[in-house]
């Protein structure tokens, strides 16, 4: 039976997509010691108010650390940013039919812990955010896996082969950097998702897909799940 993994870079409180992906899985492997990107999603997203969708940026240190690992990079402590990011996110869905529920997913990514490295905390609220939509999955580290690798695609197989996965999904933008010989070469079959949700009520139109997971759980509730995995 073939045994499904994916690899993507630990991100902020993730959009929908990354939750389908890792629910098509068996395995799914935080890919953290890659360089970390400034201005991407590792340390930002987006969440909808009544003036549409805004960012969420986690300060992190970058200055004179243009190499520096996803796995290496800090938060930077000079603003209260965890507070700030609370409030705004608890003042635009408080009015969401389902926040009370999950009032507690902020409560534990913004006020029971205090973060220093933005890896750890991506990794975090995304097995939080999974486990909310019952999703139960193999997670990894690469750093802990310690798995080197030439180029990109040598060190996914590599990956695939230490966890004994033959099926390898990843996100549609991949396409057109992956060595497709590579992966057949070594039998491992390539897939790559396609993105298509349905629409669902939010607080403010016009809706809009392309923000934080929080925005399903807090309107839809326990049926979220069916707005966001759409794997078979």
């Amino acid at each position: 039976m073939s045994k499904k993994v994916a690899m993507l870079q630990p991100n902020y409180i993730p959009w929908k997509g990354v939750f389908d992906l890792i629910d098509r899985v068996d395995v799914f492997v935080f890919y953290d010691d890659v360089q970390y990107t400034k201005k991407d999603w590792r340390n930002r997203n987006k969440i909808k108010t009544k003036d549409g969708d805004i960012w969420l940026t986690v300060p992190v240190e970058t200055k004179n650390k243009r190499e520096q690992l996803i796995c290496e990079a800090q938060i930077s402590q000079i603003s209260n940013w965890q507070s700030d990011h609370y409030k705004t996110i608890r003042s635009n869905y408080r009015k969401a039919p389902y926040f009370q529920d999950y009032e507690y997913l902020l409560e534990e990514i913004y006020v029971n812990h205090q973060w220093t490295g933005i890896s750890e905390l991506g990794i975090f609220s995304t097995m939080l955010l999974a486990e909310a939509l019952t999703i139960d999955v193999e997670w990894h580290k690469s750093s802990d896996l310690s798995v080197q690798g030439g180029k990109e695609g040598d060190k996914v197989v590599k990956i695939c082969q230490m966890l004994g996965c033959d099926h390898f999904i990843n996100g549609p933008s991949s396409r057109q950097f992956m060595d497709e010989e590579l992966f057949r070469k070594n039998n491992i079959i390539l897939e790559y998702m396609v993105y298509e949700y349905e629409e669902y009520k939010q607080l403010h139109e016009p809706f809009s897909h392309n923000v934080s997971v929080l925005d399903v759980l807090f309107n839809c509730g326990q049926n979220a799940r069916n707005y966001v995995c759409k794997g078979v």
